[in-house]
């Protein structure tokens, strides 16, 4: 017997770990010190136990302790990152270069600053029908990236359509130009093997809600060495995290941020393969019962081309908020869950060449660590009704 609703939505934010809550609990009502405080015992456990965190994380990215800032999450980790960048390097030149079907977090920074004076540069990825849809080709930056280009911006995996940019390839072009690469890697980290060495990235943002973590803290890998990376502050206040993020570091979230990387790492090869066939499972039972079923982004069988638990399927001849007010026992999405409440649709679909009729008949399923092969068929059967009933309606107008 499935228990309803049902949630697929695990790129929006996943459920914490029972695991990553009991290491969090003694830090709200035993060791509940601010780190900041260096004049008492409560504090200075604070600090330590932050700094085993910080060295925990660092070690599952390849970086080191010092290259880690706590933020709020990856919103704030990438604004700090792009505008903090932006507003140091300019002296070098004034232009940006990032996809086009990147998350807002990335997108509207980048707008701020091109209100500023900044020039941007979104680059296209291959388009639908390609069996790498979504794809950035790496020459393609290379032709963009001039003697006045500061950063490139691209992100690792994507939310909605879970396709994974060849970001190595990337960081080697970046390096032999002398340009700043950072990353928005909120989907990778935790799901995908990810070093920041191998990858060549200056600056990699990641949330802990996205692998299981709790909301509200998040972090920035800022590399110190060939090139040290400096960054302007967007907060100030109290000089914490180097002078980078100042604010009292939310040492429960930031245990939970740790604990939930490491179950990641130990779990990684498993669950990837698990979600893998839960996502073949639901993408073969839509396509067997419902016709005119297409896949947005890159072909299933490529496992090192998309993420394993995402799913985006565009239902012909539907539209996609009808469909999900139609099934009130399934939690899926129609794209990110910070544009839901944008009536446009998905840029990223958009960018991929669909129309927008079909672009508003797309869901977006996220499969994760604690769904089952039973809600995998629940999900099916309630699919399919709702598509018929709907088309069923439309043919009556």
């Amino acid at each position: 017997m499935v228990q309803t609703p049902v949630y697929m939505d695990n790129h929006a934010t996943t459920r914490v770990d029972p695991r990553v809550v009991e290491a969090m609990l003694p830090l709200f009502h035993e060791q509940y010190g601010n780190a900041g405080s260096t004049s008492h015992a409560f504090g200075w456990d604070a600090k330590e136990v932050v700094d085993q965190a910080r060295e925990s994380i660092a070690l599952a990215i390849g970086a080191t302790s010092r290259e880690i800032v706590f933020t709020s999450g990856a919103t704030e980790s990438n604004n700090l990152a792009i505008r903090g960048s932006a507003d140091r390097t300019r002296r070098r030149g004034n232009h940006i270069v990032s996809v086009a079907t990147e998350h807002k977090a990335v997108l509207d920074p980048l707008s701020q600053l091109a209100r500023r004076g900044f020039e941007v540069t979104l680059l296209p990825v291959r388009q639908t029908g390609d069996s790498q849809a979504g794809v950035l080709d790496v020459q393609r930056v290379a032709d963009a990236i001039r003697d006045d280009t500061l950063l490139v911006s691209v992100m690792l995996a994507n939310n909605e359509i879970g396709v994974i940019q060849p970001l190595a390839e990337i960081g080697t072009i970046c390096k032999q130009r002398g340009v700043l690469l950072h990353s928005d890697a909120t989907q990778a980290v935790g799901k995908i093997p990810v070093d920041v060495e191998q990858l060549q990235v200056d600056l990699l943002s990641f949330s802990a809600h996205k692998l299981y973590g709790p909301k509200g803290v998040g972090g920035l890998y800022v590399r110190r060495r060939a090139p040290q990376v400096r960054l302007t502050s967007q907060i100030d206040g109290g000089g914490q995290e180097g002078g980078r993020r100042s604010g009292t570091l939310n040492v429960p979230g930031i245990v939970g941020f740790a604990t939930a990387v490491m179950l990641c790492l130990e779990e990684m090869e498993a669950e990837s393969v698990r979600l893998a066939d839960l996502r073949g499972r639901l993408f073969d039972g839509l396509a067997n019962a419902i016709d005119h079923v297409t896949l947005n982004g890159p072909a299933l069988d490529n496992k090192g081309l998309r993420l394993a638990g995402n799913l985006s399927c565009s239902f012909a001849d539907v539209d996609g908020e009808a469909l999900m007010m139609s099934m009130r026992d399934l939690c899926v999405s129609s794209g990110s869950a910070c544009t839901s409440a944008n009536p446009e649709p998905s840029h990223v679909l958009r960018a991929l060449g669909l129309s927008d009729d079909l672009t508003r008949a797309s869901l977006r399923f996220g499969i994760g660590r604690f769904n089952t092969q039973e809600e995998v068929d629940f999900a099916v059967t309630l699919l399919t009704e709702a598509v018929q009933r709907l088309r069923g309606m439309s043919s009556l107008k």
